[in-house]
């Protein structure tokens, strides 16, 4: 964490107070260490491998009857029965999961009857066991039902987001019977706040359309909402119980009570609550793609305990709530797609011209799409602009941060001024400020889409546009002594603060960047085609290839063992059947044969497969070493073909020496199954350097050629198929058709290339290259 969570503009305004009180300490405080409980309820957390206590709140005493220092180091089950304790082990998940909540009568020990509500959760690898008494009974659930499904059908008959807010505002109170009931939406995650919607009780000042400043909700605090959606104080002037021993031994630190329905309240927090008439409250987290939204804040002017059924219910219509605005926030976006793609139809025609001196003609239409007051294009280091210009500084800080992005992805802003220095740089150049709102030329909003990794993108750009706002409290001042000391200011419609918001443009919208993505597809349909997108399908097409390659030799392996099955079966058959009839033998033996013919083509399978997953030990090696080895393997069937082999110039290569061995073994085998008749048989392996065109280092060209029958020009682009014979299973010695599928393979994986030249009658030769050495 970080005190400086806040932009330098809204950190300078909202620090500068005159009665010097400290506001990093509010940032700096672990409210979720606070080492304290609120005083209704009492806390247990135990070792699931143990089942004794390993913390308890100071209050078990007052509760159960066992003091926390006895309870402490004990069994759990002196205040909890084994029966639910495993309840609370099997209901809860590993640490950081949903807590789960049960009604349970107290341990045997102890007197009364008194019956609880348990809620268990993990965290820091105890279970964690909160008890809150249920002295009034149980809650009437048929009712309460009828209420809360009334409150989520109403709700999802929401079709905008304003009017959803009024319906959850009104629909938590009526679930709650808070005084107070405010939507509260941030502006950015990390910003200030405006009430959305509100229902309050007759005779309260209303609220709506307040801003409240960002320091309201220190970063901590935002990250406990996203982590706990709910939020219960039932009395801000309880006394909080602290717990038992204060520091656990493990850790060094207090437990860690940020999922704790009890965990007591910062004083800060409180002390806030009773200067604006606040007696309890509860929040309940609205999320947007994990997302911190806004928040539904419920405010009461007495004492306000929920039963834990009602908190479930308040978080599930607060999840509703989030998914309903969710669901409007999709259905706007695909409204806006649909009207971004009939308006780009407008522009097709401009940027089927390409992105010359037509773009900037026609820019203005581009830039009315987004009602815009500047667009410009860079690619390739050409930048062609419409209406209001960009300063240099902001065309390269642009640039920079497109090539840091996603091509497609839409970055916008409607604060320039106010984006970090380290998240907008614009390097070195004269006007280094410009990028940041230095100028009375600089845009005010801007919204890019990156065309590639290199930098090009699209932009539109917007000029300030001042808007009036209404604080309840003056942003500049968001602390000062008041009359009793309270350090925190009382906010209400009482002490609205009028001012107006400078240095932002109009934000863009949901339509916006939907047009901004559908002239971006049009411009990489059109006139955009980079190297980026090949290389981006080659990565796929390699991630392709390598799925493959695992599903074929899973597959291939699988197929193995029922393979063998049959022919082991075919071969007991043949074995143990006397008297069979000839037709019958000759199928088992057909079916036989074909097994085995299969195993072959299963193993060739596997090896083909395997090779792209073998590691390849690439090093400088005797081309000439390499060939002795290969015909040790190759020479005896070059001798049976009545084949000589011939010897040209044999370089040192750079290649996996294993992997050469087999490229060369393939191609003279090969030589030897189609030699020709007639001729003295013979087979050359020689190799020469060539230059590169494009100026780098030169290549060794391997040639293996022969004079066998050669291979018909209409048919040449087939020997490299795998499992792909140019002739019958029986001619020319058979064969799986993996060889030459083989050589390739490995020749790529090189890095190389591989091809033929060949004449039918006349011979055939195999050239290759390893990739280049320097």
């Amino acid at each position: 964490m970080t005190d400086r969570w806040l932009s330098e503009r809204v950190w300078a305004a909202e620090t500068e107070v005159s009665d010097g009180f400290d506001l990093t300490a509010c940032v700096r405080e672990p409210i979720h260490l606070l080492g304290g409980v609120q005083s209704y309820g009492t806390l247990v957390a135990v070792d699931p491998a143990t089942g004794l206590v390993e913390v308890a709140a100071a209050n078990t005493g007052e509760m159960f009857g066992v003091p926390a220092a006895s309870l402490v180091g004990g069994p759990v089950t002196r205040v909890l029965s084994s029966e639910y304790y495993d309840e609370a082990v099997r209901g809860t998940a590993e640490d950081g999961g949903v807590p789960v909540s049960f009604p349970v009568p107290a341990g045997p020990e102890l007197p009364g009857g008194r019956r609880f509500d348990v809620s268990a959760h993990r965290r820091d690898g105890l279970l964690v066991l909160e008890f809150e008494p249920r002295d009034g009974g149980a809650l009437g659930f048929s009712g309460f039902y009828q209420g809360v499904r009334r409150a989520l059908g109403r709700l999802r008959a929401a079709a905008a987001v304003d009017e959803c807010c009024r319906i959850a505002a009104r629909e938590m109170r009526a679930l709650t019977g808070f005084d107070r009931v405010v939507v509260y939406r941030f502006d950015e995650e990390d910003g200030p706040g405006e009430v959305l919607a509100e229902d309050v009780a007759e005779g309260l000042e209303p609220w709506l359309g307040l801003w409240f400043p960002a320091t309201d909700i220190p970063p901590q605090a935002r990250r406990l909402y996203r982590e706990n959606w709910i939020r219960a104080i039932a009395d801000v002037d309880d006394v909080t119980v602290g717990l038992y021993p204060p520091v656990r031994a493990a850790t060094g630190a207090p437990l860690d009570l940020s999922q704790s329905a009890l965990r007591t309240v910062s004083e800060f927090h409180l002390e806030y609550l009773r200067n604006i008439a606040v007696r309890s409250s509860m929040s309940v987290s609205v999320l947007l793609e994990a997302r911190l939204w806004g928040l539904i804040a419920c405010h009461g002017t007495d004492p306000v305990r929920l039963a834990p059924e009602v908190r479930s219910a308040c978080e599930m219509f607060g999840a509703a709530f989030s998914l309903q605005l969710a669901a409007i926030e999709e259905r706007v976006r695909a409204d806006a797609l649909m009207a971004a793609g009939r308006r780009a139809g407008s522009v097709a025609r401009l940027l089927e011209r390409g992105s010359g001196p037509g773009f900037a003609v026609d820019a203005g239409g581009l830039a009315g799409l987004l009602a815009a007051d500047g667009v410009l294009l860079r690619r390739a280091g050409e930048e062609i602009t419409g209406g209001a210009p960009f300063p240099e500084g902001l065309v390269r800080a642009l640039g920079r941060k497109a090539a840091a992005l996603a091509p497609g992805s839409v970055w916008a802003t409607d604060r320039l001024a106010e984006v970090p220095a380290d998240e907008l740089d614009p390097g070195p150049g004269p006007d280094h400020d410009a990028a940041s709102g230095g100028g009375g030329d600089v845009p005010a909003g801007v919204l890019m889409l990156p065309l590639s990794r290199s930098g090009d993108f699209l932009a539109w750009s917007r000029r300030e546009r001042p808007a009036p706002r209404q604080w309840a409290a003056d942003p500049a001042r968001p602390l000062r002594v008041g009359p009793r000391g309270e350090r925190l200011t009382p906010r209400g419609s009482g002490a609205v603060f009028r001012a107006m918001m400078r240095g932002r443009s109009l934000p863009w919208t949901a339509a916006d960047e939907a047009s901004a993505r559908e002239i971006g597809r049009l411009l990489t349909e059109l006139v955009l085609r980079h190297a980026d997108a090949v290389e981006a399908l080659n990565e796929e097409l390699r991630r392709s290839n390598v799925d493959l390659a695992a599903y074929a030799h899973a597959a291939a392996h699988d197929l193995k063992e029922p393979l063998r099955g049959i022919s082991h079966a075919a071969t007991f058959a043949i074995e143990d059947a006397a008297g069979l009839d000839e037709p019958t033998m000759r199928r088992l033996l057909t079916m036989r044969r074909l097994t085995e013919r299969m195993d072959s083509l299963l193993n060739s399978l596997l090896h083909y497969s395997g090779l792209g997953r073998a590691g390849f030990r690439v090093r400088e090696v005797e081309l000439a070493a390499v060939l002795d080895g290969a015909l040790e393997v190759a020479g005896q069937r070059l001798a049976e073909e009545r084949v000589t082999v011939r010897r040209g110039a044999l370089p040192m290569v750079v290649a996996d020496p294993d992997r050469l061995h087999e490229i060369l073994v393939n191609l003279l085998v090969n030589a030897a199954k189609y030699a020709r008749d007639g001729v003295d048989r013979r087979v050359e392996v020689s190799a020469y350097t060539r230059s590169a065109a494009d100026g780098r280092s030169p290549e060794t060209v391997v040639v293996v050629r022969d004079n066998g029958i050669g291979i018909a020009p209409e048919r040449q682009h087939e020997v490299f198929e795998l499992f792909r014979r140019l002739h019958r299973p029986d001619e020319h010695g058979g064969g799986s058709g993996v060889g030459l599928a083989v050589v390739r393979r490995i020749v790529e994986r090189h890095g190389g290339r591989l091809w033929l030249e060949s004449v039918p009658g006349e011979g055939t030769a195999f050239l290759f290259t390893l990739g280049r050495s320097g």
